[in-house]
């Protein structure tokens, strides 16, 4: 994995940044050998990293599920967030490779 996906250029602002959290994370599990060790020390690289790939790869729609799913609210409020992140997952889908 390089860090880069879909339509993001090399060199984008979104680009560097997954590169360097990959860079980064790839250091992390290099310096823990205990699973539990690595999983608790990397956890936040990791799921930085995450949120920097699905923003590169749908970024639309993880905005909108950032927005729409970051607080309670009311039916109308709930109802667009399963919406967004039900286009969110289909966005993602499209991405994965077939087994």
């Amino acid at each position: 994995m390089n860090g880069r996906v879909g339509s993001e250029k090399a060199g984008s602002p979104a680009s560097a940044r997954c590169d360097t959290l990959h860079r980064a994370l790839s250091e992390c599990h290099g310096r823990f050998r205990d699973d539990l060790q690595r999983s608790i020390a990397c956890r936040h690289l990791n799921r930085s990293l995450a949120e920097c790939l699905v923003s590169a790869l749908c970024p639309e729609e993880a905005e909108a599920v950032r927005s729409l799913c970051s607080s309670a609210g009311t039916s109308l409020k709930r109802s667009q967030c399963r919406d967004s992140q039900l286009a969110l997952s289909v966005c993602l889908a499209s991405h994965q490779e077939a087994d």
